[in-house]
């Protein structure tokens, strides 16, 4: 009697107190979240101070008194809605930004060739949406066209040639760059980090030992290092007349960078599958590859989805660093532009960078919300 009355006691302490009656939907979320105990309420009560006192001053700066259009810096060096600001400069200068609009998506691409990127950027968006849609039909067409096909008419349109001007890739530079170094560095960096974590795994030391290699020499050095390497002395070791072209080397650079990064995110993924799962495969005299491909990579890949996403957002924020070797992908354009006598002002660099840096959370932004959307759609096992 006394250890029932004991279990009766421990049950009752356990129990979760419930919540307060007629309180339910944003109520219950805002008293669970931001009131539950005096430090969330003094928290809170602090946050809300500080949004009230810096919204509209931001929104003041960002839309009320930005300069919109103007032909120079003066606009945006002394008016404000007609007026003379007096402390001598005003908020955003989004007129330098629609002035230079064309060199932040294209560089110095020449103006009357600019409908090559163009059309290249409307067959990636054509091609792309359809891939990430998990019910649209042709999985195995499209990914051909994406992967295989696309790449050759991208640089055939973008660099010329058979009837078409040519442009060097020094003229490449804005959006573009960050773009074409991102899509190919993860496209690349996916089917390579799979062989690597694979082989990191093998049973033969030889591809073993050339895997771990590879992988702990590459995410030892900072990705500046690499795209050094791959700019300044790759070329020390060709013979006398060879060269190779900037915007490959930095292609390759963050490639094998980003390759060395996914294979340990698969690894993990690997390392995370039950050993059941692998009995399973060989009780049913699947071959090594059999097994992999049908059975253990599919559930770890799904596993890592979070950080095969992450490594995707940092790559597409590292091709700033191409800047190093004196490539001008958007961070970089935007900023070779505040050189420009003509739009030199006060506010000009700050604005010019919130631009950039808005472009990037876009794109990154967009990652992470899809990265959410597959976990959700997968999810047919690990829910907790």
């Amino acid at each position: 009697m006394s250890v029932s009355n004991h279990s009766f006691v421990r049950t009752e302490i356990l129990a979760p107190e419930p919540a307060p009656a007629g309180e339910k939907g944003a109520n219950a979320w805002i008293r669970k979240n931001l009131l539950a105990t005096p430090k969330d309420v003094v928290l809170t009560v602090l946050a809300l101070a500080l949004l009230v006192w810096s919204v509209p001053h931001i929104v003041n700066w960002l839309f009320i008194q930005a300069v919109w259009s103007g032909p120079d810096r003066t606009f945006c060096a002394t008016t404000v809605q007609g007026g003379i600001q007096p402390d001598g400069w005003s908020g955003a200068c989004w007129a330098f930004v629609s002035a230079k609009y064309d060199q932040f998506l294209f560089g110095r691409f020449p103006l009357t060739e600019r409908w090559r990127p163009t059309i290249v950027g409307i067959l990636f968006v054509l091609l792309l949406v359809p891939m990430l849609i998990p019910s649209a039909p042709r999985k195995g067409l499209n990914g051909i066209l994406l992967f295989l096909v696309l790449p050759f008419v991208a640089f055939w349109l973008l660099y010329g040639g058979l009837g078409l001007e040519v442009v060097e890739t020094s003229l490449w530079g804005g959006l573009m760059v960050t773009l074409i170094l991102s899509f190919v560095a993860i496209a690349v960096s996916f089917p390579f980090g799979i062989m690597l974590a694979l082989g990191r795994r093998s049973k033969m030391p030889v591809i073993r030992m050339v895997c771990v290699s590879f992988i702990e020499i590459i995410r030892g050095v900072p990705l500046i290092t690499v795209l050094f390497m791959a700019s300044v002395m790759l070329p020390l070791f060709l013979p006398t007349g060879w060269t190779v072209d900037k915007l490959l080397r930095a292609l390759i650079g963050v490639s094998i960078f980003t390759s060395a990064y996914m294979a340990e995110v698969i690894r993990g993924g690997l390392q995370a599958i039950p050993k059941g799962q692998f009995e399973g495969a060989d009780s049913l005299g699947l071959g090594y590859w059999q097994k992999t491909r049908l059975i253990i990579m599919p559930q770890a890949i799904k596993l890592v989805i979070p950080s095969i996403v992450n490594t995707f957002i940092g790559t597409f924020k590292d091709t700033s660093l191409v800047s190093i070797i004196g490539m001008f992908d958007l961070l970089g354009i935007v900023r070779l532009n505040f050189s420009d006598a003509n739009w030199a002002s006060a506010v000009t660099p700050l604005t010019g960078l919130i631009f950039a840096g808005f472009v990037f959370w876009l794109f990154c932004f967009g990652m992470s919300r899809y990265s959410g959307f597959m976990e959700r759609h997968l999810d047919t096992g690990h829910k907790r």
